[in-house]
């Protein structure tokens, strides 16, 4: 135990301040339960380090329940969202999905007022480096200065800050994001205490200076005329609509890129993490489907107030300067700068059959 203690005991401590931590925190707060939200950046709260939108297929479905559970995550996405696509509308209505694109610095703020005008809900900005056990039983956490903070319960939703490693090309980092601080010594206390842990990989495209596209080799999509809300609760739209715009690879282009697998991150033996989900990177694409001449590549807007336009299925582990050229043998974006690289990062993961139905570590 350490030697210093927050002057409060709380009921439940939850770890991190992205989505399902912004959601459990609330939740406990909601039942009345005395919480602290412990996170590394508060000016991250809720961030969108990848694609801002919310839902889709299943996910979408996810969000409307969490809203009917009186979670915050639908509310927050019809606070901030920017354009609305119903997805799958040629088919019947049981797989039609509610997608929504994100002002994310909107979505940040909506999210982070919630939860600091919570009943029995602290937010406090640092890094949780160890968690405390006595007689098998968890006790509360402790922070890198080496402040102590109890709890009958401790939540943790760390994202891909576990021990986050950033890739571009050969070069990595340590980075829970690109920019922010990895969460090492977390993992290493987790080991400690006999947990296993696995690697898991994940990345985000490149994002591209708004007036140096050119949009009239793209196809406009415009958002729904009459828009699906996220919430049971919006009766209005918030912000002015954006559209998007659909444009698609080149034979050209996957020559290219078959040509430089080598100084991948991916393909160059760099990393080893398993894919969380089924979202393949740009030269994964090439790699394994060697068939497809042509990809779609979406242009979508960060934010109302940004210049910053999301290039999503561009996603890629290559170094800068190969990005750049691969960038611009796109049609429409011959001339296109990149403002942010396009990175993939691996993390640690807790194994889940370590965990009850519940969530709860067995241990």
């Amino acid at each position: 135990m350490p030697m210093k203690f927050y002057k409060k005991k709380y009921d439940i401590i939850v770890v991190g301040a992205g989505h399902a931590g912004c959601e459990a925190a609330l939740a406990a707060s909601r039942m009345g339960c005395s919480v602290l939200l412990v996170t590394i950046d508060l000016d991250k709260t809720a961030s969108m380090p990848c694609s801002p939108s919310i839902g889709g297929m299943a996910k979408g479905q996810l969000v409307k329940e969490i809203d009917a559970l009186g979670g915050m995550m639908a509310k927050a996405s019809d606070a901030s969202a920017i354009q609305y696509h119903t997805l799958n509308t040629r088919k019947g209505p049981a797989v039609h999905s509610t997608r929504t694109q994100n002002d994310k610095i909107k979505y940040h703020m909506v999210m982070k007022s919630a939860l600091e005008n919570a009943p029995c809900l602290e937010i406090k900005q640092t890094m949780i480096e160890d968690i405390v056990v006595e007689d098998n039983k968890i006790k509360g956490v402790i922070e890198r200065s080496g402040l102590g903070f109890e709890s009958e319960a401790v939540i943790l939703a760390t994202g891909t800050f576990l021990k986050g490693t950033v890739h571009i090309g050969d070069r990595a980092f340590e980075a829970g994001r690109a920019g922010e601080f990895s969460s090492i010594a977390l993992a290493e206390s987790l080991k400690k205490y006999g947990f296993q842990l696995g690697r898991m990989k994940t990345g985000t495209p490149p994002r591209l200076h708004r007036q140096s596209i050119d949009f009239s080799k793209f196809t406009r999509q415009d958002s729904d005329t009459e828009p699906t809300f996220f919430s049971f609760s919006t009766q209005s739209l918030s912000n002015p609509m954006l559209p998007s715009y659909m444009g698609h690879t080149t034979p050209q282009l996957h020559d290219f890129v078959r040509k430089h697998l080598q100084y991948s991150a991916l393909y160059g033996g760099h990393i080893h993490g398993r894919s969380a989900r089924y979202c393949p990177s740009f030269e994964d694409k090439i790699v394994k489907f060697p068939e497809r001449e042509s990809h779609q590549v979406i242009l979508e807007h960060e934010g109302i107030e940004t210049e910053e336009i999301y290039a999503s299925g561009l996603g890629n582990s290559l170094p800068w300067e190969i990005q750049a050229e691969l960038v611009r043998m796109v049609p429409g974006l011959e001339q296109a700068e990149i403002i942010r690289p396009a990175y993939a990062i691996e993390y640690d993961y807790l194994n889940p059959q370590q965990l009850t139905f519940c969530l709860e570590t067995k241990k």
